[in-house]
């Protein structure tokens, strides 16, 4: 019976309760009278003030009924399930005044799962009303409230633990899961997640460790069958656009236990609904958002210990970027390479190992990363490999390195990206090969720097392997893009990529004669992998043929071959430098240029070469004028120089007959014939014109001028000249030449008796070989080599030979016989310095600054103090002819006798000036003036007879008769 006095809103909340003797009798479904609920809600929602009221009443009801139903008593459970009901109706049906019960909603939330959390039904209740909260709430509320904010993350907390729940009865357990997971999965859709910055970072380290220990406890194959599930099928319709639309226009989820009688849950269903929760939470943030849910994931994995799952940490990486708004996913491997930097406790091998596994695994998906900033990886993972090799030459973490760098060519977005790492890389390993890892007093030495440019070449073959092969997977007819994803529609553009120029590939083309074998070996196969694929499509000789085809008269079939010939065809160029490279290889005794003995000049009988100091700072600037000067403002051109020196102090070592002892191993002889016979495949234009002239110089280097006819060495060199005659046959289809390398051949176990060249997993890291000794080939007791006479004039006869080159038999024959040596291959494949460079250095003034006066009639300051000595005569002064000023008394008019830049105020520092320089008398310059001085300008000008101006016509005055 009421009270008189009790308030309207008092008697409402008390008539929706059964009575006391009813409260037992009101299971299961344990909810309050109806009718008096709907006018409980009526009334609210039409007097806004009182909603309070209500909330604080309920609160303190349901607190008194939680410490009774923590005792046992059952009247106080029912009361309390009742209490929760009615809440959850007050929140739906006055969600525009959510704000107004927030407060006494969320306090109830937390007291309820505090006092009696292992009540499964209590707890489902619970959660019940708590997703009815974070459905209509727009989180304003969290984080300006300290106590509603404490209320809220505590609740966050124990929904958590009911998440995680450890149980011993699995169908209990699972239970408590799924109630745990849908309050979860409510507040990742709610607006309170997303509204305070601070506490998102507290909610996400919150909500993820429950994600993760249940991805953690399921196998990955059901893992990827639930995952696509829940890609394709969102929970709702309403949590799939819960974002977009109005509050007003959501509809609250209500969790329900498992019906009696039935089964009960599964673990999958268990992991069914993390998934849900973690797609949910990736696909509502941004990129600053998700970098801390990517911390906050791997602060849990550490305290998980769950770094020994590496396929699920993996799989995790890979959904991370995959769930994610598009325009945000470059943050995931962005911030796991960022993370495996900072991770360089000790103790964090393992650590790093998964991470770099984890980037390995996003880049080789199909999942686009636009916006990724791939030079800043590469650079960051290149110094992880220079610091771990510093520390251990055998780290267990290189081959996941080397891996992961090869994977960035799996991601092509702009037509240089591949271009421009693979010139990070070039650099990279030329400043190792020049410098190395540690100091030069340090033990290691050697080994690190070997080891971290065998890391580096492995990178950078894979890294081009990757490329192509998502350029062919993309090209294919009826398959997708491997970049192309079909929720954004974009299209792969790895097909127009810019292929690694041969200049630049240059200047890694000294690795061929490393001292380190292991080296040698890595790069032979980087190599040929670039011969392969990388440098046709630079210098591809069908185009040249047919280039040649539309050439008529011999001029111009001249400037074709000169083209081949000379370094301006970077093609050839490369070609050049590599055969130049393979005579040293297979000829020297040493491939240390510091330990290499000092021979005379005539020790040599194929190179001339003049004595010079290695160690010196400026190497064959005397001895070799030709040679770029080592103050160049070019960085490459003293590495150039450098390698230059070393090679050529590196012939000196090269016996006569090759008698000495090899520095080159037998796989040393297997690599370089692989080398060979892939340029005469890809390239064989430039390969017969570049190759024939080494060939030739190698077979007479091998000429005995003892009687040891079993030499290993000159063997070794024999089979390979034989075997490259022999392809050379059959790629020119030349049958005769084909039988007499055979013949040459056949006194041999096998057609090629030198070891197979092994054939490495692109992009995968392997240990460095042993190099095996000359003396395991196993030689015949008579056999005989290629007559090169006889060879070359087949060639030169070859019929299909004369149609490409568009040369007969006689000027091809004259083009093989021209003396080859590899000190004039080397010093031309070396640039010249420019005119510009020339002009910095004080070698000259260059032209265009000589004739740029002649041509400018503006007072061009820049051009005259660089110069000042060769003042030359412009329109102006015609100007002055003609019309007779300078004969005019006004001095202002006149022009000064000189230009200098100490003259004027600096126009970027106008508050330094410089102090003023008399003009010196030979820059004097002469005002024309007398009947003649037309004609004199327009002489200077170059517009009259010829008189040694310099602005000459652009082409000569015809003679007259």
């Amino acid at each position: 019976m009421n009270l008189l006095f009790t308030p309207n809103h008092i008697q409402l909340l008390n008539s929706c309760y059964p009575s006391t003797s009813a409260l037992l009798t009101s299971g299961p479904e344990y909810s309050p009278n109806s009718q008096e609920l709907s006018r409980l809600t009526y009334y609210a929602s039409n007097h806004p003030d009182k909603i309070a009221k209500l909330g604080n009443e309920l609160e303190k009801r349901l607190r008194s009924e939680c410490r009774k139903a923590q005792s046992g008593n059952l009247r106080a459970r029912a009361s309390l399930l009742i209490t929760l009901a009615i809440f959850r109706s007050l929140a739906i049906e006055c969600r525009r005044d959510i704000n107004l019960i927030t407060a006494s909603l969320v306090a109830s939330i937390e007291a309820t799962l505090s006092s009696i959390a292992s009540d499964l039904e209590v707890a489902a209740r619970a959660a019940s009303v708590f997703t009815t909260w974070t459905t209509y709430t727009n989180g304003q509320l969290i984080g300006t409230d300290n106590a509603l904010t404490k209320s809220y993350i505590a609740s966050l907390r124990l929904f958590a633990s009911l998440s995680s729940s450890e149980a011993k009865d699995t169908e209990t357990r699972n239970r408590t899961r799924l109630v745990g997971f849908a309050a979860l999965t409510g507040a990742i859709n709610s607006e309170a997640l997303y509204n305070d910055s601070v506490q998102f970072w507290t909610q996400v380290s919150i909500l993820m460790r429950p994600v993760l220990r249940a991805l953690l406890q399921m196998e990955l194959g059901t893992l990827e069958e639930q995952a696509a599930g829940v890609k394709d099928a969102p929970i709702s319709p309403y949590l799939a656009e819960f974002r977009t639309r109005p509050a007003l226009e959501r509809r609250a989820a209500s969790i329900h236990l498992h019906i009696d009688g039935e089964n009960g849950p599964s673990m999958s269903e268990v992991s069914s609904a993390a998934l849900r929760a973690l797609f949910s939470l990736l696909g509502n943030v941004n990129g600053s958002q998700l970098d801390r849910i990517m911390r906050s994931s791997f602060d849990n994995l550490d305290e998980l210990k769950a770094w020994r799952y590496v396929e699920h940490c993996c799989w995790f990486a890979q959904k991370a970027a995959e769930w994610s708004q598009y325009q945000y996913r470059f943050a995931v491997p962005t911030w796991l390479v960022e993370r495996l930097v900072e991770s360089k406790d000790a103790g964090s091998d393992e650590i790093q190992k998964v991470l770099t596994m984890m980037v390995t695994t996003v880049f080789k998906s199909s999942v686009p990363l636009i916006n990724l900033s791939t030079s800043d990886i590469l650079s960051n993972l290149m110094s992880l490999v220079v610091q771990r090799v510093s520390f251990n030459p055998e780290d267990d973490l290189l081959s996941p390195l080397v891996e992961c760098i090869s994977s960035l060519g799996c991601h092509v977005y702009y037509s240089d990206q591949i271009h421009d790492l693979a010139g990070e890389l070039i650099a990279r390993i030329s400043s190792i090969e020049a410098h190395g890892v540690v100091s030069r007093k340090h033990p290691d030495y050697a080994a690190s720097r070997a080891q971290a440019i065998r890391c580096l070449l492995m990178g950078l073959s894979g890294l081009l392997h990757a490329a192509n092969k998502n350029e062919q997977d993309s090209s294919e007819d009826g398959k997708p893009s491997h970049n192309a994803h079909k929720d954004t529609g974009i299209r792969d553009r790895s097909s127009l990529r810019s292929k690694i120029p041969p200049d630049m590939w240059q200047d890694t083309i000294n690795l061929l004669c490393d001292e380190n074998f292991g080296v040698r070996t890595a790069y032979a196969e980087a190599l040929v992998y670039y011969i392969t694929h990388e440098m046709p499509k630079h210098c591809d000789d069908r185009d040249l043929t047919k280039q040649r085809t539309a050439i008529n008269g011999s001029l111009k079939q001249t400037a074709f071959l000169n083209s081949l010939f000379h370094t301006a065809d970077i093609g050839s160029k490369l070609l050049h430098a590599i055969h130049a490279y393979l005579y040293i290889l297979l000829t020297s005794s040493s491939l240390n240029p510091e330990t290499s003995t000092t021979t005379s000049l005539d020790s040599s009988p194929n190179n001339t070469l003049p004595t010079f100091n290695v160690q010196s700072a400026t190497p064959l600037t005397e001895s070799h004028p030709d040679l770029p000067h080592s103050s160049t403002p070019s960085q490459t051109r003293p590495y150039r120089s450098r390698k230059l020196s070393m090679a050529l102090r590196l012939l000196q070592s090269s016996p006569q007959g090759l008698s000495g002892n090899a520095c080159a191993c037998l796989k040393d002889h297997s690599e370089a014939l692989n080398i060979l016979m892939t340029i005469h495949r890809q390239l064989p234009i430039r390969a017969l014109i570049t190759g024939v002239p080494m060939l030739l110089a190698l077979d007479g280097a091998c000429d005995l001028r003892t009687e040891d006819t079993r030499n290993p060495r000159v063997c070794a060199i024999k089979i390979i000249i034989a075997t490259t005659w022999l392809n050379i046959g059959k790629v020119w289809e030349s049958p005769e030449l084909v039988t007499i390398a055979e013949k040459a051949l056949s006194p041999w176990p096998s057609s090629n008796p030198l070891p197979k060249v092994s054939t490495a997993s692109l992009g995968s890291y392997y240990p460095p070989q042993d190099p095996d000794s000359l003396l395991s080939l196993q030689i015949p007791a008579e056999w005989d080599d290629v007559d090169r006479e006889k060879a070359l004039l087949l060639i030169g006869s070859s019929q299909k030979v004369q149609r490409a080159t568009g040369l007969d038999q006689e000027q091809l024959l004259s083009m093989f016989s021209t003396k080859w040596t590899a000190e004039s291959v080397l010093k031309d494949s070396v640039e010249k310095p420019g005119s510009f460079e020339a002009t910095l250095r004080g070698d000259g003034v260059s032209p265009l600054i000589r004739i740029s006066p002649g041509l400018m009639h503006i007072d061009n300051r820049s051009l005259a103090s660089l110069a000042r000595s060769t003042r030359g005569v412009g329109v102006t002064d015609l100007r002055e002819a003609l019309e007779g000023r300078s004969n005019m008394s006004n001095p202002n008019l006149a022009r000064p006798s000189s230009i200098s830049t100490l003259d004027h105020t600096s126009s970027i520092l106008n508050d330094i000036k410089l102090t003023k320089t008399r003009s010196r008398t030979r820059n004097k310059r002469t005002v024309p003036s007398g009947p003649g001085e037309v004609r004199d300008v327009l002489n200077k000008l170059g517009l009259g007879k010829q008189n040694g101006s310099l602005l000459k016509p652009s082409f000569p005055l015809q003679q007259r008769s």
